[in-house]
């Protein structure tokens, strides 16, 4: 009985070291490029349509992501040419000051080489405001990528509105929106969490967003056992009223390092008249 016993608990552990082990390497895949098309209203005539390259949740310093990863990822999305970089926050993992001072350096390197001819823009997450907001957006500024918070851009056809974090009560939308009217260009705004979605206005026909990470773990029948963020369910291309909203599953993870039926993945939207 107690061999038997023992036999069965050592098969268990090895299941679940096995499952992990195959969760790990999923967390760690390349990210798959995943490509839409959106009309925007708005658009300037004879304008080309413009390719953008949404990224989130880079999470450094988790166990799923370092700078060799981070490195990788960087040169898959230089090879697919984007017209303008999005970063839709999370870029550190965990919270405090020391997390933040680990992981900007890992993070400044890899980012610096992201190339794109309308430029590279980021709004921050939740994580990042739960370390150390203000050196990580000193950082990317310093390698020449524009940091959002509550405000608009105009970059080439596009208006670009950029929130602060909605997870901890940073974004004001009022105020991003109010911005976004007075510029030229098809409105598009990003945000970290997707669930800003109701609070804006026509002006923004597409929302690019992350944070969910599609779930992080969705198994086959069950589904998502448990919330990496609230809602999980919001993933891939969302269809709201009079918008469409794009969310990411993100580079990283948060949590345990693991994934399973939410792979990593990259967006590649091209947006313009008729988004073709």
């Amino acid at each position: 009985m107690i061999r038997r016993l023992s036999f069965v608990l050592l098969a268990l552990i090895l299941l679940i070291g096995a499952a992990f082990l195959v969760g790990y390497r999923n967390a760690r895949a390349d990210p798959i490029v995943r490509r839409a098309a959106v009309a925007l209203p708005g658009w300037p005539a004879g304008q080309p349509p413009v390719t953008i390259a949404l990224l989130s949740d880079i999470h450094m310093e988790s166990a799923a992501m370092d700078a060799a990863r981070l490195d990788r990822i960087v040169d898959q999305v230089n090879a697919l040419h984007p017209d303008l970089i999005v970063l839709a926050g999370d870029f550190i993992e965990g919270r405090g000051v020391d997390e933040a001072a680990r992981a900007i350096p890992l993070l400044a390197r890899p980012l610096a080489r992201l190339r794109a001819p309308l430029g590279r823009v980021a709004v921050l997450g939740n994580h990042d405001h739960w370390t150390d907001p203000a050196p990580l957006a000193a950082m990317l500024r310093r390698i020449g990528i524009v940091v959002l918070a509550n405000e608009g851009r105009e970059i080439g056809p596009l208006a670009v509105g950029g929130l602060d974090d909605p997870a901890t009560s940073r974004a004001r939308p009022e105020k991003t929106l109010e911005a976004l009217a007075a510029l030229q260009g098809a409105g598009v705004m990003v945000a970290h969490s997707p669930a800003i979605a109701p609070q804006l206005s026509s002006r923004t026909r597409l929302l690019l967003a992350g944070h969910t990470h599609c779930g992080q773990v969705v198994l086959p029948l069950i589904g998502a056992p448990f919330e990496v963020t609230s809602p999980h369910d919001r993933c891939g291309i969302v269809h709201d009223p009079g918008r469409v909203t794009i969310v990411t599953a993100g580079l990283g993870t948060s949590n345990l390092p693991v994934r399973y039926g939410a792979p990593p993945d990259v967006w590649l939207v091209r947006v313009g008249l008729g988004g073709r």
